[in-house]
């Protein structure tokens, strides 16, 4: 079992920065598999990033990709999401998901993660 928490969503202007952090309970961080998605409302949510358990590992929404960096510290079970030059598009709530390594399946749809954070809202008006 993980169990995953959000934090450092907000209000932020056009063009600012943010950086999500999302820190898992359990052990083995290290094995799993880590994204990032987000829901705007009446949207359906949608892969933002994802970090394999391989290092160096990363994958992005083109969408974000040159704007946004997923990086993770295993020695301290936490997953980032550094946002940069923020659009009012990217305005969600970004929730913070996790998969076991070795998992079969693509790293973009949300039915391949097992565990799932309660979601941080990032709000970005312009």
């Amino acid at each position: 079992q993980v169990q995953l928490v959000e934090s450092g969503g907000g209000l932020v202007q056009a063009g600012d920065s943010l950086r999500l952090s999302c820190t898992a309970s359990g052990r083995a961080f290290s094995r799993y598999d880590m994204g990032w998605f987000r829901q705007a409302p009446g949207k359906e949510r949608e892969f933002v990033a994802a970090s394999g358990w391989i290092a160096g590992s990363t994958y992005y929404a083109d969408s974000v990709k040159g704007r946004f960096t997923i990086s993770r510290d295993n020695a301290k079970n936490t997953l980032y999401l550094q946002m940069n030059s923020l659009k009012p598009e990217d305005s969600a709530v970004y929730y913070c998901a996790a998969r076991p390594a070795y998992s079969s399946g693509s790293y973009y749809g949300p039915n391949e993660y097992v565990y799932w954070g309660q979601g941080t809202q990032v709000t970005v008006s312009s």
